[in-house]
């Protein structure tokens, strides 16, 4: 077992996760095989060798950014900012870690400050983050007192940025951040155990939605809360869009459906106080290139003389949040 992951090894064991348990070896050599991701040595090389910290850091993780104040000389700051680059592009943010500002190309703590005030209190629950980049909106769910939160997403990259974080963090948020490098489809079936599951921006990546309804409903305990955060359209609960090849550049979009439709889906799916808390166009300002994510984001996917709509031409990006429960 590497030492990186004998805490995540630690917590599952504390958590009772024993079906789960058997099964890390393999996802964790699966989803960090060097074969498959011929960058991933790098990106083990940044995090190694990001600069100490002092035992006296402060962490802030229920802020909008994510905070670590450390004081470190200018060369070690210079160390950790370039590093830190090097582990680009970022999309979830924003941090300051170290003295660095990383400004991500979502503003996730406007998403954040949209779901919070409609959520059962976190304090002491145990919290599933499907899809979750990064991590950044795990460290705000530990910020607001959850005691277990997993961050589950393939994504090798955002694996060594959540430990880039984890570096700078410590242990401040009392051990209750995880990151598994797996997907929905890899949790236990029926596994009965999350008191709040969040899925946000993943509904329309994946081409069984129902599917994924359903996987989101096995994960929670029942009475248990889903969070669903996903692309919609305007219509009735009959209305839903196939955008075809591409969705605002995007090849891998495959239903859009109304908040209705939406609503309707979970219904059938078996969820009860179904209920949209949210939903709003995206902004330019909430999507964009930085300089720490240069490519192209979501001014250049639309149409240059209608932003209401994408290039191709479908409605221009609009997101609602969604809450329900698994009945008890």
């Amino acid at each position: 077992m590497q030492p990186l992951h004998r805490d995540l090894y630690r917590a599952f064991v504390d958590q009772g996760l024993d079906t789960w348990l058997a099964r890390l070896p393999e996802q964790l050599a699966r989803g960090l095989d060097r074969k498959r991701y011929g960058d991933l040595p790098a990106w083990e090389k940044a995090v190694a060798k990001l600069p100490p910290l002092p035992e006296d850091r402060r962490v802030v993780l229920d802020a909008d950014t994510v905070t670590v104040e450390a004081d470190l000389d200018a060369s070690r700051r210079r160390q950790g900012e370039n590093l830190l680059r090097a582990l680009a592009p970022w999309r979830k943010g924003p941090y300051r870690l170290g003295g660095v500002h990383i400004d991500t190309e979502w503003r996730s703590d406007w998403k954040w400050q949209r779901v919070a005030p409609h959520l059962a209190p976190l304090s002491g629950r145990r919290v599933l983050d499907v899809g979750g980049g990064n991590g950044y909106h795990a460290w705000r769910m530990a910020g607001a007192g959850a005691s277990f939160v997993l961050v589950i997403d393939p994504s090798p990259r955002f694996y060594w940025q959540f430990q880039a974080v984890r570096h700078f963090v410590g242990d401040a948020d009392g051990g209750a951040v995880h990151f598994l490098p797996v997907g929905i489809e890899d949790v236990p079936e029926d596994l009965a155990f999350f008191d709040t599951v969040f899925s946000m921006g993943v509904l329309y990546h994946r081409p069984s939605p129902l599917e994924h309804l359903a996987q989101l409903r096995a994960a929670l305990r029942p009475g248990g809360e889903l969070v669903l955060e996903t692309l919609v359209v305007e219509g009735d609960a009959t209305t839903v869009l196939l955008p075809g090849d591409r969705y605002a550049a995007m090849p891998n979009v495959y239903f859009l459906p109304s908040s209705a439709a939406l609503c309707t889906w979970l219904e059938r799916g078996g969820f009860e106080n179904v209920r949209v808390v949210d939903e709003a166009d995206t902004p330019l300002d909430e999507q964009r290139a930085t300089d720490w994510m240069t490519f192209q984001s979501l001014a250049d996917f639309l149409d240059p003389d209608d932003p209401t709509k994408t290039r191709e031409g479908h409605p221009a990006p609009r997101r609602a949040v969604v809450i329900a429960n698994r009945p008890a």
